[in-house]
């Protein structure tokens, strides 16, 4: 079904909400499914009961056994996971991250039959590219909260004011502060169009786009639909797998010796993905609504969340040991509580079971995308994007970098680095417009 047309007022709307100072909207009064395409200020606040029950249930966990091998090939251990248990029960507070997103500007408007939520900021600087950066699984919009003053407010973080832009930061369909859909059908593709929408009825005529992980299959869907004004896209998780690569690696045989040293890497990591970190999107893929326990037990979704990738569950593994990485433990704790505080646990993993009955091809396969295409490959990602894989899959690659630092959460672990590549990926199509 197509989307219904935005209402061409919309920013008149906004104006007048924020004059008047929109009534706060609790997340559990949203509707699953809306027609009112007006946008509407929103205020995410959670009443102070589900904080306490929280805690309680995170003080009644039941344990299991220890795992019986030394490392974590059995999954996450329970020394790591304890660890994380004791301080959310105990010495995590939950009213930082509410104070940082009271101070943000929150919006719900309806499109395609369902509330979308998102932030947008607008730069001080009258000539910023707007920019719409989608999260993915196991993120949040919390993903991207480091970085919005460095793009919004360039000036003030090592840049100047060519380099601003206006930020619009979804929440994708049943994650979060958006509505959870109630049928079937909302893919990368769907949501790519509604996307689209939103930044036309912002009256954003010329844009850009970001993602990574889920995020990046819908702005590389956005690419391939090519909406009226958006210019070009970023992705820090890119589509680059060669399709010969891929069925050698279905089929598991050796990697071809005509790899670069950059290329073996990204097939090692690929090799170790597949056989061993899938456990997750498996499930979701086939039998998200049997997740009933990661919805009752806020430890038994913190356990799933964290085991989305090897490289990842080792850095914060790290972090409840007391070392310092890239995310705190507030950091990591913040979004499983966002999670369980929306009740989103099963809504946002079909999305997984989403796209896989209604498929478009694989997730790290090239899309054949002729629009701009930027890419920073970071080294910890489920796989470093190598640069000749790169040039094939985007025609037109406007920039490429391989970052020393940074994993599948980039903009969240290394928001200067993030905002930095994002300066730096679109200057050229600034100066085009």
């Amino acid at each position: 079904m197509p989307a219904k047309s935005i209402m061409p007022n919309r920013r008149e709307v906004i104006a007048t909400t924020v004059a008047l100072g929109a009534v706060s909207v609790l997340p559990s009064a949203l509707k699953t499914a809306a027609a009112d395409t007006s946008i509407r200020k929103f205020s995410p606040n959670f009443p102070q009961h589900q904080l306490h029950d929280l805690r309680n249930r995170v003080r009644a966990t039941r344990w299991p056994d220890k795992e019986t091998v030394a490392g974590d090939t059995q999954g996450v251990q329970l020394a790591t996971i304890q660890k994380l248990a004791a301080y959310w029960a105990s010495d995590y507070d939950w009213s930082p991250m509410q104070a940082r997103l009271d101070s943000l500007p929150h919006f719900i408007t309806g499109i395609d039959g369902l509330d979308i939520h998102f932030i947008h900021v607008r730069s001080k600087h009258k000539d910023a590219l707007p920019l719409i950066v989608t999260h993915g699984w196991p993120g949040s919009i919390i993903e991207q909260l480091k970085i919005i003053e460095p793009l919004t407010d360039p000036t003030a973080h090592g840049g100047s004011a060519s380099d601003a832009f206006h930020l619009v930061i979804p929440s994708l369909p049943g994650y979060g502060f958006s509505g959870k859909p109630t049928a079937p059908g909302w893919t990368p593709t769907r949501i790519a169009r509604a996307w689209a929408e939103l930044m036309q009825g912002l009256g954003y005529t010329k844009y850009v786009a970001q993602g990574g992980d889920w995020g990046n299959a819908v702005t590389e869907t956005m690419a391939l639909q090519q909406p009226p004004g958006l210019l070009g896209i970023h992705t820090n998780m890119a589509a680059t797998v060669p399709a010969e690569i891929s069925k050698a690696l279905a089929a598991g045989t050796p990697p071809p010796a005509s790899l670069t040293p950059d290329e073996r890497r990204a097939w090692n990591q690929l090799d170790d993905f597949y056989k061993n970190g899938l456990g997750y999107a498996i499930e979701m893929n086939n039998r998200p609504q049997t997740l009933y326990g990661i919805a009752d037990s806020p430890v038994g979704l913190a356990a799933w969340m964290l085991d989305h990738d090897i490289r990842s569950y080792e850095m914060i593994a790290r972090v409840f040991d007391g070392q310092t990485e890239g995310l705190t433990r507030d950091d990591i704790l913040d979004n499983v509580t966002l999670y369980w505080l929306t009740n989103t646990a099963i809504s946002s993993a079909r999305l997984y079971w989403d796209n896989a009955h209604f498929p478009a091809g694989g997730f790290f396969d090239p899309r054949g995308i002729q629009i701009p295409v930027a890419v920073s490959a970071f080294p910890d990602e489920i796989y470093q994007a190598p640069q000749s894989w790169a040039e094939k899959a985007y025609p037109k690659l406007i920039h490429y970098n391989r970052l020393p630092k940074g994993g599948h959460f980039a903009a969240w672990e290394q928001p200067a680095t993030f905002s930095a590549e994002l300066r730096a990926s679109f200057k050229t199509l600034r100066e085009s417009i």
